[in-house]
């Protein structure tokens, strides 16, 4: 399913503008990443998909859903969103029940919601944790653990919000891998990153985001080569270009 956003605006209570005539589609089974400097308005927008905002004006559509008329929890059928920082997302007692919480929140059976508990595990290399309480995990691995906790889901739009934050070479790898497995199954991927060097290798479509306005996007090969527009960005091209 598509993701349509037209003319959208969002500013916060403090008075804020995040978001500016923001208008962008994202097709479904892209890979898209999402750049620009900080406070350019990349987490206030992709909060838009899942609800956890909603416009001050303008649309968000996921497939034939308006976002300002459906909840949070309906939406997350559709959307699994991995935030930047995990402990804002993490809450169980143990691994197993942080990961199965949630498509057993959607109504799959204890059974279907052990087995995809057990493969998102698997996937991010925690399969050993299972018992282990999420805090007593050190950052990077309560990163994956929040990102096990949404590919449990099986959503087919993922967004993920700077998942190479503190991961070394392997835990790199690892996400590059689980990244490569959402495309081939063709499922939306959608990423906010200051890495550049990541973006350009797993993402076939870059949008530039500056003070709550998209400056461009495209191809990642066009768009990354725009020194111009990523200086506006404050953001350094990738090695590569």
């Amino acid at each position: 399913m598509n993701i349509a956003v037209t003319d959208l605006a969002f500013t916060y209570p403090s008075g804020v503008q995040a978001l500016r005539g923001v208008t962008l589609t994202l097709l479904s089974g892209e890979a898209v990443a999402i750049v620009g400097e900080n406070g350019a308005g990349k987490t206030t927008l992709v909060k838009q998909f899942n609800g956890l905002l909603r416009p001050t004006s303008g649309t968000v559509m996921v497939g034939e859903w308006d976002t300002r008329s459906v909840s949070v929890a309906k939406l997350a059928s559709r959307v699994g969103y991995v935030f930047q920082n995990p402990d804002d997302q993490l809450f169980e007692r143990s691994v197993i029940k942080e990961v199965s919480f949630g498509p057993r929140n959607l109504g799959r059976s204890e059974e279907a919601s052990a087995a995809a508990a057990a493969a998102a595990l698997e996937m991010v290399g925690l399969e050993a944790e299972v018992n282990a309480h999420p805090y007593d995990l050190h950052l990077s691995q309560r990163k994956l653990l929040a990102l096990a906790a949404v590919l449990a889901m099986h959503t087919p739009i993922i967004v993920l919000d700077e998942p190479t934050t503190g991961q070394d070479a392997r835990g790199l790898a690892r996400i590059g891998a689980i990244i490569r497995t959402l495309k081939a199954e063709r499922r939306t991927v959608i990423t906010i990153t200051h890495d550049i060097d990541f973006a350009a290798e797993h993402f076939e479509r870059v949008v530039v985001m500056a003070r709550g306005q998209v400056l461009a996007e495209g191809p990642a090969p066009d768009v990354l080569s725009r020194t111009d527009v990523l200086a506006q960005a404050e953001v350094e091209p990738p090695q590569l270009a």
